[in-house]
């Protein structure tokens, strides 16, 4: 076992593990943030997208000991309160969602999309998802989503 200290959703967090746990299996089975969902394993699909020192990664490729001393946020930690992200709310909106389990991934991997480019373009965003496979949608109302988040956002 080996213990690790990290900033998660904005709490200090501080345990012991195995060495060999996943960042996203950490996060769903040590501190309860289900959110973070687990659809591969392999880094494919972008369902276990999260924040860490502000930037968009897949929390299945990395191993928890790794974030160790991180600044970790999840899909739980983005709203303010009652109050949904913009992301959130332009999913909500514009029905980005069907079976809802690539949502939080999604969801984490377009607000850096949209903080890192504010203008950005529905070529940028079909391109910038790659990474994130949804398995219903079809991607025509994520992508519409994602546009509609991102003039709110500061586009």
């Amino acid at each position: 076992m080996i213990k690790i200290n990290l900033t998660v959703n904005g709490l200090k967090v501080s345990k012991e593990i195995d060495p060999k746990t996943l960042l996203s299996s950490f996060l769903r089975e040590n501190l309860d943030l289900t959110g973070t969902h687990i659809g591969c394993d392999t880094s494919q699909c972008g369902a276990c997208a999260i924040h860490m020192n502000g930037k968009a990664i897949k929390s299945c490729s990395i191993l928890a000991v790794q974030a160790d001393g991180a600044d970790v946020t999840t899909i739980e930690g983005i709203a303010n309160g009652d109050k949904l992200h913009p992301m959130q709310e332009a999913f909500r909106d514009n029905h980005g969602l069907q079976c809802g389990y690539c949502t939080p991934g999604m969801i984490m991997s377009a607000i850096k999309l949209v903080e890192n480019n504010p203008k950005i373009s529905e070529k940028e965003i079909r391109k910038g998802l790659e990474g994130n496979i949804c398995r219903c949608t079809g991607y025509n109302n994520i992508v519409k989503s994602v546009s509609a988040a991102s003039k709110v956002m500061g586009g």
